[in-house]
């Protein structure tokens, strides 16, 4: 994209109009507009927008910058797609891009073709549905309530029962490393290592396209039509697409694209479990609607919801998974201040049903008269251990007090200290003074921090490594850790393991110990019986090294995530194409 176009849409795009999409402005000033930065935790505005000089700074923690680089890292997304984005947001004309080199090119274009690919998909598995093959997929549909008009409007559709179909036809237009980095497909490892033919990962399912803020869609859930008690082989009841250089499950909300007009507007959003319940509520007519698509609520999501509201209203499924969900949730959004309300629907029933069988306004009246947070936990805690004896009174605060701890405020603190202590019938000085020996107690506890003794899996390595040097224990062990050492480089014994792999064993093991913490560490870890007995067999060592192996590709991963979103806001495609292969090579190891 020319430098010249970029300074054309600067020079045109209304910066308070951007920022104003993300961040809830007020004019403070001839030329300034204030508001709450998005960019750290804040109560009172620091974050400046100057129209003048169509300029953002923050006196708090000091981010700023153009329009572009706003988006940027609000999206994260390339240089190249902020000046896109906000030229389209502003309707100015884009004119077609030009790349230095073909390399230049493929890079750029790998995710315009993920996107492209997953259009195509959600075209394929629409048409799909109105086949005769689909008949019960909308009977089921019809019996849920779904109309055509929200069939039409989500992009439902339905994925056939054919392993290859949907390969040979969008093979006929998409390369084959487009198709495998998609997740639209799977393939089984070949006995030479290579990735065997690609078939169709959704199969005879209702599928539901996952959207990003643009509304492009970037992923998939798809429901069986069998449920699995009944036929093993229609796999889990909701089969979603594995992460990929578009989609990362944390990072999403669903329907968040057609309900952030609604959140801006109302100033609060309505957090459901499921798709089904989102897609309820919103042809229903509440819009300002998304859901968790059935994940755990992220960090990644707290941030992305604060960009629209900070008020929320929490209506997840009554059973027992939902609750603790929602107990999750509650916790992650009121550490970072937002108000919280609770709604829990009677006759245990999610929010679909109970629309279907009561009206959205009977719906509606549940969700204004949503219960705060606080008496939400109070009335959990009443119903999980009562308040008849002391015992029970003292277990339902022990609930409680971890949650009453992470209120940023300290008079929310009080005042949800002095409502458990009249609802568990217990003196309120009684409750300020558990919070505060828990308050000591914690400060104590990081006062006198040791280092955390080893886990199953380093005791059973480290007394296989101080084995005899012809053990085939010892000689399993230090193979694959003297070949491997990313496999435990973030552990605790990291120093001791290196030694003892790489080196004969001396007479005494503790002199492999290269520091004082390490010998401490070994000598604990030697005289310490193991949960399964003391006798260090290689067939332990191999279930230990795949334990080893297992933790250190989950905690890889979770470090190319976080490097991912980092590339993208550098615009570093190469970076990114580099991280994606990683994530698939390491995913592919995480299923042996």
């Amino acid at each position: 994209m020319a430098e010249s176009f970029s300074q054309i849409v600067k020079q045109q795009a209304d910066i308070v109009r951007i920022v104003g999409e993300y961040v809830k402005l007020r004019k403070s000033g001839a030329q300034n507009f204030t508001g709450l930065c998005p960019f750290h935790k804040e109560k009172s505005g620091s974050f400046s927008v100057n129209v003048a000089h169509q300029y953002y700074y923050c006196f708090g923690c000091h981010e700023k910058g153009d329009v572009f680089s706003f988006v940027m890292k609000m999206d994260s997304v390339s240089f190249p797609e902020a000046v896109r984005a906000v030229a389209t947001k502003m309707g100015i004309a884009i004119p077609a891009r030009t790349f230095d080199s073909p390399q230049e090119a493929a890079e750029a274009g790998i995710r315009r073709q993920l996107i492209d690919i997953h259009e195509a998909a959600t075209q394929y598995f629409q048409q799909s549905l109105s086949s005769p093959e689909a008949a019960r997929a909308r009977e089921y549909l019809t019996g849920r309530g779904v109309t055509p008009e929200t069939i039409q409007k989500f992009r439902i559709g339905y994925a056939p029962e054919s392993f290859n179909d949907m390969r040979e036809r969008l093979g006929k237009f998409f390369k084959d490393d487009v198709l495998r980095q998609s997740g639209l497909f799977s393939s089984k490892e070949q006995a030479d290592g290579s990735a065997g033919p690609m078939y169709a990962k959704f199969r005879k399912r209702i599928t539901f396209p996952i959207t990003n803020e643009q509304g492009k869609t970037i992923a998939f859930t798809a429901r069986a039509l069998d449920s699995s008690d009944v036929d093993p082989k229609a796999g889990p009841k909701y089969l979603n697409s594995p992460e990929t250089l578009l989609y990362t499950k944390g990072n999403v909300l669903f329907n968040l694209d057609k309900a952030k007009t609604a959140i801006r507007k109302l100033e609060f959003a309505l957090l459901v479990e499921g798709q089904m319940d989102c897609i309820r509520v919103f042809t229903s007519g509440i819009e300002n609607v998304i859901a968790t698509s059935g994940t755990a609520f992220t960090e990644a999501q707290v941030r992305l919801l604060s960009r629209f509201a900070k008020k929320i209203v929490l209506n997840f499924d009554p059973d027992d998974a939902g609750q603790n969900a929602a107990e999750k949730t509650l916790t992650m959004l009121v550490e970072e201040d937002f108000e919280v309300r609770v709604v829990t629907l009677p006759g245990g029933l999610d929010p679909d049903r109970f629309i279907l069988e009561n009206g959205i306004a009977a719906y509606t009246e549940q969700v204004r008269g949503a219960t705060r947070y606080a008496d939400y936990l109070i009335e959990r805690a009443r119903a999980q251990f009562g308040t008849r004896t002391g015992e029970a009174k003292q277990k339902a605060l022990n609930f409680l007090l971890p949650h009453i701890k992470r209120l940023p405020s300290a008079i929310a603190r009080a005042e949800f200290a002095e409502n458990a202590a009249q609802k568990l019938g217990i003196e309120s000085s009684l409750v300020r003074q558990e919070l505060k020996n828990a308050a000591q107690h914690r400060l104590e506890s990081v006062k006198a921090a040791e280092p955390r003794a080893v886990t199953e899996v380093e005791r059973i390595l480290l007394k296989a490594l101080v084995l005899p040097d012809a053990d085939s224990a010892r000689a399993l062990a230090a193979e694959k850790l003297g070949a491997y050492p990313e496999w435990y480089s973030d552990l605790a014994s990291a120093p001791v393991l290196e030694v003892l792999a790489n080196a004969p064993v001396p007479d005494n093991p503790l002199e492999a110990a290269p520091d004082q913490a390490s010998r401490a560490l070994l000598a604990s870890a030697l005289l310490t019986a193991s949960e399964t007995g003391d006798e260090i067999t290689a067939e332990r060592v191999q279930h230990a090294l795949e334990r080893l192996h297992a933790d250190y590709v989950d905690r890889r991963l979770r470090e190319i995530r976080q490097q991912m979103a980092e590339a993208q806001r550098r615009g570093d495609e190469a970076e990114l194409m580099r991280l994606a292969q990683e994530k698939m090579r390491l995913d592919r190891e995480r299923k042996r």
